[in-house]
């Protein structure tokens, strides 16, 4: 394995060559499979070499990823004209104006299922896989931060472009547990006993007859910014540690164990903040999730969690660094594994997840719409469909108001739907707690009226009682609507 001045990257005598050389291999037309997800762990040199090709505006590209990527990817192929489908996630102001105008046909997917798609020919085969990694042999190659469907894509793709970057720790490789799952109908239910036990290999393998070029490259990754949690986000995480605690003494499913998941973003760390205020006891406490960030982190070192399984490592610059200088003390307790295995449908169940997540507005039945503000497409469905779906307790957590306070989002009817009612279990919002389990759509609506801002309950009570003057078993209609939403300030 050849030195490249950080520790061995490059194993016997491959065919490295600049990104250029490798972006000029890229037939019109092609199919990229691209690594990354959380933003982390995607190609950088390749994708930008791509949209500074002459013929970049007619190369017709479809690109597939784990999640969300950089803006390599998502802005500069976008503005050179180069990309024309996406699949699965949108991450980017440029990739999502190109969306919204037409330019860029979109296709959403839970992420969890976007392996069995490639596979199985749901979504296009890769002519390519483009993947960034901390290592590569003739026959495998080791990913960098992130995994998401990297190992499907390798598996699917007819040839393998690799970008080894030295600006990732080469012992990442320490944190990966690997596997191409055996396609239906001959698969076996995944033989994980515990968050943090391991059933494959720490690295991806292919055919070496498949590797097209190694490239060389050492650019991190961009971090995330989290912003500081404000009185809103505090509120609610305050809310959601008082529900915790009563289902904690209530439900015997978690006597023993709490297995926790929630989305990416500030929400989502003060979400794991409010686990102080838990009385936790002598339960096992694990992160059995999609993306693993600071408070994670956090929670680990201060003995909160006792291990965290994900997919990627979205972390902040801080963060970043701290587990870039501790990987041998943070590989005993986290695991990133492909995204068909960290949010598979049988270990959420077999686990008995407590699934939070967020979302753009929820209506007063229960439905969510995680994706779109109107007509337009602000991001992905992601793997928030994966847990809500089949978690042991389905939390939507989101502040009552955005914009200032201007725009409920307790809504009367969302306009669009990613989650259906029958996915959720409990909505939370900085002014309390509605628990929908068990109630009828007309209870429903009235509970939801309790975690609404309290300068729009007025306004959701009036629909509420057109709707069941109006009857049916599920009252309402988007004509009772239609003169949503109401002047906050009248």
């Amino acid at each position: 394995m050849t030195d490249d001045g950080t520790g061995g990257r490059v194993a016997g005598d491959l065919p490295v060559e600049t990104a250029a050389a490798a972006a000029a291999r890229i037939e019109s037309g092609a199919v990229l499979g691209i690594s990354g997800f959380g933003s982390v762990g995607y190609p950088k040199l390749v994708p930008e070499a791509l949209a500074d090709r002459d013929d970049a505006a007619a190369l017709d590209l479809t690109v597939i990823s784990g999640g969300s990527v950089g803006p390599e990817v998502d802005e500069a192929l976008v503005e050179s004209g180069a990309m024309a489908r996406r699949y699965p996630f949108v991450g980017h102001e440029a990739l999502r104006e190109a969306i919204n105008d037409g330019a860029v046909a979109f296709h959403d997917r839970h992420v969890a299922d976007v392996a069995d798609e490639v596979r199985s020919g749901g979504l296009p085969s890769p002519d390519w896989a483009v993947v960034e990694a901390v290592a590569v042999g003739e026959d495998w190659l080791v990913p960098s931060p992130s995994v998401g469907s990297t190992p499907a894509l390798v598996a699917a793709a007819d040839r393998v472009i690799v970008e080894v970057n030295a600006a990732q720790p080469r012992d990442l490789e320490g944190l990966h547990d690997l596997l191409v799952r055996t396609a239906p109908p001959e698969r076996e239910p995944l033989a994980l006993d515990a968050v943090d036990a391991r059933i494959g290999s720490p690295r991806v393998e292919f055919e070496p007859e498949e590797l097209a070029a190694v490239v060389r490259t050492d650019r991190a990754d961009t971090t995330y910014t989290f912003r500081d949690p404000t009185a809103a986000d505090r509120a609610l995480a305050d809310e959601l540690a008082g529900f915790l605690d009563a289902e904690l003494d209530r439900n015997a499913a978690f006597d023993e164990a709490l297995n926790l998941q929630f989305g990416v973003g500030s929400v989502g760390n003060a979400v794991v903040s409010a686990l102080d205020a838990v009385e936790v006891g002598d339960r096992d406490v694990a992160y059995f999730g999609e993306v693993l960030q600071d408070a994670v982190l956090d929670a680990l070192d201060d003995g909160t969690l006792a291990s965290a399984s994900a997919t990627s490592l979205a972390l902040s610059s801080e963060g970043q660094a701290r587990l870039f200088a501790n990987l041998d003390r943070y590989g005993e307790q986290v695991v990133l594994r492909p995204v068909d295995v960290s949010n598979d449908a049988g270990l959420i169940d077999s686990f008995g997840v407590v699934a939070v997540n967020g979302a753009v507005e929820v209506d007063l039945t229960g439905q969510v719409n995680s994706t779109h503000i109107g007509t337009d497409v602000v991001g992905g469905v992601g793997g928030s469909g994966d847990f809500f779906r089949n978690a042991l307790c389905s939390v939507v957590a989101l502040p009552s108001t955005a914009a200032g306070g201007d725009v409920s989002r307790v809504v009367p009817r969302v306009a669009h739907v990613d989650h259906t009612e029958h996915d959720v279990d409990v909505v939370v919002t900085d002014r309390g707690v509605a628990d929908l389990r068990g109630l009828s759509p007309r209870e429903r609506m009235a509970a939801m009226l309790d975690v609404a801002h309290p300068d729009f309950r007025d306004a959701l009570a009036d629909y509420r009682e057109r709707a069941l003057e109006r009857g049916g078993h599920t009252p309402g209609g988007f004509d009772l609507a239609a003169d949503w939403p109401p002047d906050a300030t009248e």
